[in-house]
């Protein structure tokens, strides 16, 4: 206990780790109470002031954590849009990017990620229903197209068109939305995750076969 300047005691402040725990606690809650409650009530019926209610915050609280409605139910928005473009940013020295984006698909699969689309029948359902989510879905799409086009613009030949790294990443992301509105599907349809993944890995091989053949080894060759 130490004291202040007029001699009150004070409480000790918080290590940074234990606030950011603490922090990280709330932000899972809220997302946890609002998932509960759009899959109940559907999300355009749900306010934000029965989610601070549920998760027994202040509004404010809930809209300090996620500035947009979508962002409670779409949680992982930023990996989201991140992804491709992380996948080419870190492969491995002399890989393609092609070969990283599908191992990193492969991968997805394998560990039935959010990010992939896996979220269980009734969430699935949940965003089909809802035009705002199923609007900002579309929007996220584009985000991670266009930040797979920066990725792939750091990786391409200076030889090359202006327009390769866009065209590379819009054929990407054209395979990539195909192959989450399909994991979709087949979770809509009943399937469980084992089932999902066994579906789509032939399914999966044979889209970015698709890819490889109109892309070839794009970029031929790793700038130094």
């Amino acid at each position: 206990m130490t004291t202040n300047p007029s001699g009150t005691p004070t409480a000790p402040a918080e290590p940074p780790g234990l606030r950011e725990a603490k922090k990280a606690e709330t932000r899972q809650l809220i997302s946890d109470c609002a998932t509960r409650l759009f899959i109940e009530q559907g999300f355009e019926q749900t306010t934000i002031a029965e989610i601070a209610t549920a998760a027994r915050v202040a509004k404010k609280t809930v809209t300090n954590y996620f500035p947009r409605k979508e962002d409670l139910a779409l949680d992982h928005h930023e990996a989201f849009t991140e992804s491709l473009a992380r996948a080419v940013a870190r492969r491995a020295p002399g890989e393609g990017p092609l070969v990283a984006l599908r191992r990193f698909f492969r991968t997805a699969l394998r560990e039935h990620s959010p990010v992939a689309g896996f979220t269980g029948r009734e969430f699935a359902q949940m965003v089909a229903d809802s035009p705002t989510l199923s609007a900002r879905l579309r929007e996220l799409h584009d985000l991670r197209e266009a930040a797979l086009a920066t990725a792939l613009a750091g990786a391409t030949l200076d030889s090359a068109p202006a327009i390769a790294p866009r065209a590379a990443a819009a054929l990407v992301s054209a395979a990539e939305r195909l192959m989450f509105r399909r994991l979709q599907e087949l979770t809509l349809s009943g399937l469980d995750n084992d089932e999902i993944e066994a579906a789509m890995t032939p399914e999966a091989d044979h889209v970015y076969g698709l890819l490889v053949a109109a892309l070839g080894d794009y970029p031929a060759t790793d700038p130094e």
